[in-house]
């Protein structure tokens, strides 16, 4: 059985071999190095494992220009968000395109190469305006565009080893492995769910909608930088795992971590995140109301309507839009608006903010809103020192 072939047709892997590794730690010894974010070290990652195919390393001015205007890369290939890296101009200035840089993280640890082909500046406004539709940083994706470098480095990379997050084993899957699972487990068809909060009802219901046309289900919950405000990854992982032990066929859903970075982009985000599915070897993904959205940004529907800005075939994969779901009192079931004839007074749907108030009050959110062994673990976590509304 084939699984669904990558964007641009081949899944890049920029993973240093094991037997090569001590030699590029030697080789890197001597090399001018770049401290990456934590943002700039999942792009790393991403990039390494073939996450982000056909990217072979932080975009060059011709790619960069034209996904920030177009949503395409220079080869025309649908594309919505930039992967770049960014550095202060004083840095820059010191650096000779052509050589190579060490990439380290923020303890100091070599984490990839990076093959300088370019250094460019780029206008963050005009990079604001078209990607996140607003150029305000109180906006957390505008917020960290701003404060970031002046001066983009462009070139492939070398990942040194692959991600590994300990936290979240075994679910730290690369595409490879995932697209493997399918084949192993009989899928040819697999939708992708993206999130980084808990699955709650409605989520539940539009997920348990697209099995039953679909083959396989891949809960893939994006692990990387978040709000502040938003609910620890290894927490949404506890609730992960207990939905799925008491309310999925095992044989047909699979949990895997993504080590993105969120950029709250709401529309663009939306093709970005299925455009990676596709990479991990989903045919399907799930596109629900707000997707990747924050504040008041983005209208309701608006990561629906971005799809219709390409065809069907050049993006690969299927996108499934669901409406706004909830429990309805009056129908006792769960339903969406497309299928409800009921008012609002009848729906259980409860905000963010609504369910960490009921949280914090040691008040459990009703089983229409989320199963309870759902809200006991948000329960615990609630009240804990470290957790602050």
């Amino acid at each position: 059985m084939s699984t669904i072939a990558p964007h641009g047709g081949r899944l890049i892997n920029r993973l240093v071999p094991p037997e090569e590794r001590d030699e590029m730690r030697r080789q890197a010894a001597g090399f001018r190095q770049i401290h990456l974010n934590r943002r700039q070290l999942s792009d790393l990652d991403l990039i390494g494992i073939g996450a982000l195919s056909p990217l072979e390393g932080f975009m060059g001015r011709g790619d960069y220009e034209r996904v920030v205007d177009e949503m395409r890369l220079a080869s025309g290939l649908p594309w919505s968000i930039p992967v770049t890296l960014a550095v202060e101009e004083g840095q820059a200035a010191s650096l000779a395109v052509g050589e190579q840089l060490g990439l380290v993280d923020g303890h100091g640890e070599l984490r990839g190469l990076l093959e300088l082909q370019e250094k460019f500046s780029y206008d963050k406004k005009r990079e604001a305006h078209e990607v996140y539709r607003t150029t305000e940083d109180a906006h957390p994706g505008v917020q960290a565009l701003y404060a970031q470098g002046e001066v983009l480095l462009a070139g492939p990379i070398r990942l040194l080893e692959g991600p590994h997050y300990s936290a979240y084993d075994p679910y730290h899957l690369t595409p490879e492995e995932t697209r493997q699972a399918f084949t192993d487990r009989g899928w040819p068809t697999v939708v992708g769910f993206q999130t980084r909060n808990p699955v709650h009802r409605a989520h539940e219901y539009i997920q348990k909608c697209a099995l039953e046309m679909l083959d396989g289900l891949l809960l893939h919950p994006l692990v990387g930088e978040t709000k502040q405000d938003d609910i620890p990854p290894e927490t949404r992982m506890r609730c992960y795992q207990v939905l799925l032990d008491g309310y999925y066929p095992k044989d047909r859903v699979m949990l895997s971590v993504l080590p993105a970075a969120m950029r709250y982009a709401g529309p663009r985000e939306a093709i970005f995140h299925a455009l990676i599915r596709k990479n991990y070897g989903c045919t399907h993904f799930i596109v629900g109301r707000d997707h990747a959205g924050v504040g008041n940004y983005y209208g309701t529907f608006d990561a629906h309507t971005i799809f219709r800005n390409f065809a069907r075939e050049e993006l690969g994969i299927t996108p499934l839009f669901f409406d706004h779901a909830f429990y309805c009192r009056s129908c006792q079931g769960m339903a969406t608006t497309k299928t409800c004839p009921h008012g609002p007074e009848e729906r259980v749907s409860l905000s963010g903010t609504k369910v960490r108030e009921m949280l914090l009050r040691v008040e459990l959110p009703p089983a229409e809103y989320t199963r309870q062994e759902v809200a006991q673990v948000l329960l615990q976590w609630a009240n804990t020192d470290q957790y602050r509304i």
